[in-house]
């Protein structure tokens, strides 16, 4: 897991600025389901946001633990909206790699 300095926090909080979410809490909370739907997203797209619709008050605790089961970085927590990033797999999947690097000089 890699560590973001605010420069590149707020790079990818850019580009995440105009995500819609593609996971939403809901009632049942976070369950292993969840993080499943929160790891293929991950994969599918790198950098993702997830939507509290219910457990807003423990927004950030369950935030860090899914970026901790997911092997990911916590951008950012802004409202009940919740911002991800974990580096594709795959080099030729990489959106974000070279300007991160370049701002982590």
């Amino acid at each position: 897991m890699i560590e973001l300095n605010s420069k590149q926090r707020k790079l990818l909080e850019k580009y995440a600025s105009e995500l819609s979410p593609v996971v939403i809490v809901g009632g049942a909370g976070v369950t292993e389901g969840l993080e499943k739907m929160v790891d293929k997203q991950l994969d599918a797209h790198e950098l993702i946001k997830i939507s509290f619709n219910d457990f807003k008050d423990e927004k950030i605790e369950l935030t860090r633990s899914l970026a901790e089961s997911c092997r990911a970085v916590v951008v950012r927590v802004i409202g009940n909206k919740a911002i991800l990033y974990r580096t594709a797999k795959e080099n030729d999947r990489r959106r974000f790699e070279r300007q991160l690097m370049k701002l982590g000089k």
